[in-house]
């Protein structure tokens, strides 16, 4: 009985070990030996671990972060913007009844005769008449003896009116000049009575304009400066000081600093506010943890979607470039003949177009169009995939054109299956190994093409990020040398993108022979 047991415990022990065919084909399935020989090979297997991570920042980061791909960000800070003129007259100011009353020539002759201590002067067969009003202020009459006419007159002051958009008319402007110059308390105009009060005039107690030898212009259309405002700059002014403080009407206060600009005898007056700006090049930070680029947008999440469009691009146009180039190189290597040198010259041709300036030519021309973003992107991976088989193409020929003599070829020719079957179900599936490690290879070699013209402004544009258009930055010698945090994750993240392609192309190049040994 123990010898039974014995000898069935054997042959248990023998069918367990045994090779029976079903064993055979399970342990010497040629994918799992291609499996085997990937994952003996650890730079291989690196290079999948990098491309996992890169997939899962690109793809799940992009998803999960809380900022979109063209969201900006903005920041308060403190400004001096030009806000106003302050220059002081030490020259005469003409006001005139109309334009052609009294032109430039006739003001330049009025300074001569001025400088000769002449009443009279000439100016284009027109008599004029000075009379001195008061102190440095000078009226210009013309006619002659009794019937004289108030052309103009001249002075070193100007008058403002106190109320925006309102003007002061020449009439009055020589009644105020009169009286301000000469010390006077008051003056009538229209039958309305007008009381000086320094250089201020005032309507029943009501203040209408002022005369200042200062002439106080603001630098932007829509801003009225108050006579409150152009008195206390103007103290500021004669003291020397840099700098003041003035609180409106409104109870709002700013803050002014005064430059004197000595190339055209004026103050600079600038106003320092708070104004909202992009957040650019800010440092990382808890809020942006690789910072902000020159728009103002986060970094951490244009490094994840410009993963996306990288490689989406590579895969695309990988994909593109391998079904022509399957299709024309089966057809090609299958047939032979006439059709062979066909596309083999067609081949030629294509190897011969220099596909880099093609394309920075086709670049330059969507940019003078004007493209959409998106569908520049979509010609962009046409472009590249159309001029990127000719390679696989001839790869596939080579392989079907040995295939295709060998003897179970020969069974399917003589059980009549068609030339499409034969091509498409029994030689291009005996080239497919040869076909991964060459679109793998590719893809590395598409996603660098694509960063170059991107880099170079051709590739994918604003708003859409690649690491291609971000690594664009440094063409700055500013921003390369102080603010690392744009450019070298962009970098890292495409050259180990890349790197990981190429070690995982070697390894699967190795892992489909079998006469490799690491």
């Amino acid at each position: 009985m123990s010898d039974q047991n014995q000898n069935q415990n054997t042959q248990n022990t023998d069918n367990q070990f045994s090779l029976n065919d079903d064993r055979r084909v399970r342990t010497l399935s040629p994918g799992a030996l291609v499996l085997r020989r990937f994952i003996r090979n650890r730079v291989a297997v690196t290079g999948l671990v990098i491309l996992a991570f890169m997939f899962i920042f690109s793809f799940l980061g992009g998803a999960i972060t809380p900022y979109s791909e063209d969201q900006l960000f903005y920041k308060y800070t403190e400004q001096n913007k030009q806000y106003a003129v302050v220059k002081e007259n030490t020259e005469y100011r003409y006001s005139s009844l109309t334009p052609k009353s009294f032109p430039s020539v006739a003001q330049a002759k009025f300074v001569l005769a001025r400088k000769n201590n002449q009443e009279t002067f000439e100016s284009k067969g027109t008599n004029y008449t000075i009379r001195e009003e008061g102190e440095e202020f000078y009226a210009i009459y013309t006619g002659k003896g009794k019937v004289q006419t108030l052309a103009a007159f001249a002075t070193f002051d100007i008058v403002s009116s106190m109320e925006a958009d309102a003007e002061v008319p020449f009439m009055m402007q020589y009644e105020i000049l009169k009286a301000v110059t000469n010390h006077e308390s008051g003056f009538t105009y229209e039958d309305q009575e007008y009381t000086i009060d320094g250089d201020m005039v005032l309507e029943e107690g009501r203040e209408i304009a002022y005369a200042s030898r200062y002439v106080v212009q603001p630098l932007m259309s829509d801003v009225f400066l108050s006579k409150s405002f152009k008195n206390e700059l103007i103290e500021v002014v004669e003291e020397g000081g840099k700098e003041f403080t003035f609180t409106d009407e409104d109870g709002t206060t700013a803050e002014y600093s005064i430059t004197y600009d000595a190339a055209n005898l004026s103050y600079q007056v600038l106003q320092t506010t708070q104004t909202q700006v992009f957040d650019t090049y800010s440092y990382p930070s808890s809020e942006h943890w690789l910072g902000t680029d020159r728009n103002g947008m986060d970094m951490l999440t244009r490094l994840m979607y410009g993963g996306r469009v990288s490689l989406y691009i590579g895969f695309i146009v990988v994909i593109i470039e391998s079904l022509i180039g399957v299709v024309l190189g089966g057809i090609s290597g299958y047939f032979g003949g006439w059709v062979d040198n066909l596309i083999m010259r067609i081949v030629d041709i294509f190897y011969c177009i220099p596909s880099m300036p093609i394309i920075i030519i086709l670049g330059a021309a969507m940019d003078a169009l004007r493209m959409d973003p998106q569908v520049r992107m979509i010609y962009l991976m046409l472009i590249l995939g159309f001029l990127g088989w000719p390679s696989i193409a001839r790869l596939v020929r080579g392989q079907i054109l040995s295939l295709r003599e060998q003897e179970f070829m020969t069974a399917t020719e003589a059980t009549g299956i068609r030339s499409s079957r034969r091509i498409f179900r029994h030689l291009i599936p005996n080239v497919i190994p040869q076909l991964i490690v060459t679109m793998t290879m590719s893809l590395g070699s598409t996603i660098i093409t694509e960063a170059t013209l991107s880099f170079l402004g051709l590739g994918v544009k604003f708003p859409f990020a690649s690491w291609g258009n971000i690594i664009n930055d440094v063409n700055n010698t500013f921003v390369l040398t102080n603010y690392w945090f744009i450019w070298i994750p962009a970098g890292v993240c495409l050259v180990a993108t890349v790197l990981a392609f190429n070690l995982v192309g070697d390894g699967l190049r190795d892992a489909f022979d079998p006469k490799m040994k690491r």
